[in-house]
Formats: structure tokens, sequence, C-alpha cells
């Protein structure tokens, strides 16, 4: 099966259960990856999470049922995994801007969410320069923190965490202690021990040498990393990347991720800079 199938693959299993609870291991074994790295691809990909597209598809066939049909509102909120008729009522009238009952008015405007289609590009305009690294595990200092997959709230508050680390001199600090190969200050995600639905991000450099205050270790594993050049401003450069990477990249190079862990390298150069250079390191297999 490949890429594009598996991604399809478990998007049909979100549909064809979504009258029934859905775990998000049960999805992800569809597609043939680990939950975290699912949820993460997921998220890169539509900008929204799993369990938001599965809400919101759950209240689009909800308005369906009660415009089309006399069913009572009690059933659908059931159906659709919403246990009280209050929170169907909030829930719906988020994305409706209606109650379930005022639903069933004639000519009403509902706010509908279709299936999704995994659509990538196999031939990619623009060049994608990458390299091949072998590496043996390594070690990095820094600090993290535990952000939720359930919502997209670390495309926020990751921004945020790294502005708080410039203004603290945690940066610095970071910059100065950094004596590994890899000379530059790194963004790591990795599963958290929280569960699978949230992820570890760590500001880090690699370092060999004694614990230090205020930071803590962490060990990058052995791995044939696929190490990808990004040109252009912070954010929206390497937010692109990761995209063209997972759109277009992965699906034509025969190549899947072999590790639920990845991460960028910054310098210390201007994050405003039009020729600002950073890279995309993911451990890969055939």
């Amino acid at each position: 099966m490949n890429y594009v199938e598996s991604l399809q693959k478990a998007i049909s299993y979100m549909e064809s259960h979504l009258d029934e609870e859905i775990q998000i291991q049960y999805i992800a074994k569809e597609a043939n990856m680990s939950a975290y790295h699912f949820q993460r691809l997921f998220m890169l990909l539509t900008d929204t999470s799993v369990a938001e597209y599965i809400r919101r598809r759950r209240l689009t066939l909800a308005a369906q049922e009660l415009s089309t049909s006399s069913v009572r509102i009690i059933d659908v909120a059931l159906r659709y995994g919403y246990e009280t008729p209050e929170s169907f009522t909030k829930a719906f009238r988020r994305q409706h801007g209606m109650t379930p009952t005022e639903a069933r008015k004639e000519n009403r405007n509902f706010t509908s969410y279709n299936r999704l289609a995994i659509q990538v590009s196999l031939k990619g305009a623009d060049p994608m320069k990458y390299r091949i690294v072998e590496k043996e595990a390594f070690e990095v200092i820094g600090v993290h923190r535990t952000f939720s997959m359930v919502t997209a709230e670390k495309f926020n508050e990751v921004p945020k965490m790294w502005h708080e680390s410039h203004q603290n001199g945690i940066n610095d600090r970071l910059f100065t202690l950094n004596n590994g190969d890899i000379k530059g200050i790194l963004g790591v995600c990795t599963p958290s021990e929280a569960g699978e639905k949230s992820m570890e991000y760590w500001i880090a450099a690699e370092y060999k040498g004694e614990e230090q205050e205020g930071f803590e270790k962490l060990t990058i594993p052995a791995a044939t990393w696929a190490v990808f050049e990004v040109i252009g401003p912070m954010p929206n450069a390497i937010q692109d990347a990761w995209t063209r990477i997972y759109s277009e990249w992965f699906p034509s190079s025969g190549y899947k991720q072999s590790l639920n862990i990845e991460f960028e390298y910054y310098t210390d150069e201007d994050p405003s800079k039009e020729d600002l250079y950073t890279e995309i390191w993911i451990p890969i297999k055939r």
C-alpha cells in the first residue's frame, strides 16, 4: 500500500465510524502509522486535528439528519457522541450558528464540512534540496513543553515558546553550550509521556558534557536522516516546507518515516530574513 492509499484508507475508516466511538490508534493502524505520527501528519496536511475533523463531520451529518427527518434530537446527539442535549446544542450552535431545534425550520443555511480528500503533487514544480545523513545517537539539552494533538494549539503556542526562549536568554545559553556536530538550535518534536494525544516540543542544542542547571537532556536515537534545506523567513517558510515534504516528497521518494521524532535546525540569524537558512531533519527508511 502506498503513502496516499494509506491516508485515504484512514479517512475511509473515520468516515465509516462517525456514529461510533473512534480510537486514534485504530485510525492510525489503517494508515500503517503510529498514533503520534498519523496525528502529526494529518495536522500538517490539513491544518486541523483528527479530533476536530471528526467533530466537524459529525455535526455536518447531524444537521443533514435534523433537516431531512423527524428523528429525535436526543437520538441524533447520542448517535454522534454527545451524552447530553446541552453539550450537543452547544457544539451544534458553534458550528452552524443555530440550535438543533432551529435547524428543523425551512431554508436554513448550515456550515458543512465535506469528506476530506488528500491531494498530493507527484511532480513538485519547485525543486526541494535535501541530503541523506547517517548519524549515531546523540544528546541534546534544552527546555520542553507538552502540547495537545487533539487541537491545533501547537501552531500558535510553539512560536510563543520560541519568543519566550529568546526573551529570557535560553537561546543564547544554548548557543554557548552547543558543542556537538550540529552547530545551531534545534526545535525537536517527539511523543509525550502524557499519552498518544499529546507531543513534546523541545528547544535544544546538541551537547556533550555534564548536566546544566535549568536544562534537561534528551537522547536523539541513531538514524538515517533526510535533511531538507529551507530558505525564507520564519514561520511561514518552515511551515510551507513541512507541507511540501509530506505532500510532494514522501509520496514520490520511496521513503517513509522510521522514528516518531524529527527536528528543525536554526542558526542565530534574524528569523525575519528573506534568505534565512534553516533545515528540517526527518528519520527515514525505505
